[in-house]
């Protein structure tokens, strides 16, 4: 019985274990509410911030904060030189 209530809390603790949070730096665009200063960093492109705004009030902004995902390494390959 002993054993099995190890085994229990072990897989517990393992399974609670969480990778750490990393910073959310929004999307690539911001809309800006007029008259009470909110906002939103959610819009990947221009025209979806623009259609948010448009009819409330506001304007669209790049996200100063922004960070573009890192891009995968390049798998070009360069041709060998043969000895001739």
């Amino acid at each position: 019985m002993r054993f099995l209530l190890i085994i229990v809390g072990a897989f517990a603790a393992i399974v609670s274990i969480e990778k750490p949070a990393e910073a959310d730096n929004g999307r690539q665009w911001c809309a800006y509410y007029v008259g009470n200063e909110a906002r939103n960093c959610g819009w990947d492109t221009f025209e979806q911030c623009l259609a948010t705004v448009r009819g409330i009030g506001g304007f669209c902004q790049l996200n100063t904060m922004y960070q573009p995902p890192p891009r995968p390494p390049s798998l070009t390959r360069y041709p060998r030189h043969r000895p001739h």
